[in-house]
């Protein structure tokens, strides 16, 4: 039995968490000596195939190429992958937006268990995924023929673009549904995405009001980072719902993560603290943030931000 990996993917390119969940399926296809097969469904997707069959350790993409398949609605998907799931003894995704409404309509079809979110593989049956906000790590064994997993992206390497896999096209089922694509408004920004960006500058409700943003955003600019935001921020209306960090918004993990007047609720602690370095800059000593920062600067935000931002420009 093979594994099968759902490509992410926007037609014309793919997402980078692809990757990093076939980062998750070498694991498990290193246990078990299975090959890695990604599919790629969409319209005018060849490019994201071609982008999929170089990643390392994949033999095989599938090309579900249809215009019923251009948006990734999972009315749609989810009938191409149930019929192609019986022959994988583990079928992956990203744990996004997507994944995470696509895999469970999955599992639910095939009846089997899905497997959230897993940060770790013990081997082909066993997995670990956390659970209470993060504050501990639950490992889980399934005996069902058919795993159904979404992964936690930030957990796993990206697999090097190395690879020369064979492209394969197969046929897309023709779905009856009532759902269909209205239109998307997508947030430009010439800024990194947060999930994919090495260097992150967040805030949180210290700074006080949407307008002093502009300062974390002056700061981003200079180290070339994205920008985002704790939950608190974001319910006070200071900046955007796209910008959020944390269990209930963006899972990150950057090289370095500088937390401005967040305090450090465990929510937002669950999303942000696998990044390789934090810096915390509080005027509350005792914030909890501080726990996990491996860097901290006590003081006011709106003198150490601009003194920062000197001293880097």
């Amino acid at each position: 039995m093979a594994i099968l990996v759902v490509a992410e993917h926007h037609n014309s390119e793919l997402n980078s968490a692809t990757a990093k969940a076939v980062g998750a399926a070498a694991a498990i296809a290193n246990s078990i000596g299975a090959e890695i097969h990604v599919l790629v469904a969409g319209h005018q997707a060849r490019p994201a195939a071609e982008d999929a069959a170089k990643l390392q350790g994949v033999a095989k993409v599938l090309l579900a190429d249809s215009p019923t398949l251009e948006h990734p609605l999972a009315e749609t998907l989810t009938p191409l992958l149930v019929n192609l799931a019986k022959d994988y003894s583990h079928v992956l995704a990203a744990a996004t937006t997507t994944g995470k409404n696509l895999l469970p309509r999955v599992a639910a079809l095939l009846d089997v268990a899905q497997i959230s979110d897993i940060v770790a593989v013990a081997d082909a049956d066993t997995f670990v995924r956390p659970i209470y906000a993060g504050n501990a790590l639950a490992t889980v064994q399934s005996k069902d023929a058919i795993k159904v997993i979404t992964v936690r992206t930030t957990a796993f390497e990206a697999a090097a673009a190395t690879g020369s896999a064979s492209i394969e096209s197969i046929d897309a089922p023709l779905v009856a549904t009532n759902a269909r694509f209205v239109g998307q408004e997508v947030a430009k920004s010439e800024r990194p995405e947060l999930t994919s960006a090495k260097i992150i500058v967040s805030g949180g409700r210290g700074m006080g009001s949407g307008e002093n943003f502009a300062l974390l955003e002056a700061l981003a600019d200079t180290l070339g980072a994205a920008v985002g935001a704790s939950r608190a921020a974001v319910d006070a209306g200071f900046v955007p719902n796209d910008y959020q960090v944390g269990q209930t918004g963006k899972i990150v993990a950057p090289e370095l993560y500088i937390a401005v007047g967040i305090s450090g609720a465990i929510q937002h602690l669950a999303g942000m603290k696998d990044s390789k370095v934090i810096v915390a800059i509080n005027k509350d000593e005792e914030a909890p943030i501080f726990s996990v920062a491996d860097y901290g600067i006590v003081g006011d935000l709106f003198k150490v931000v601009p003194e920062l931002k000197a001293a880097l420009g």
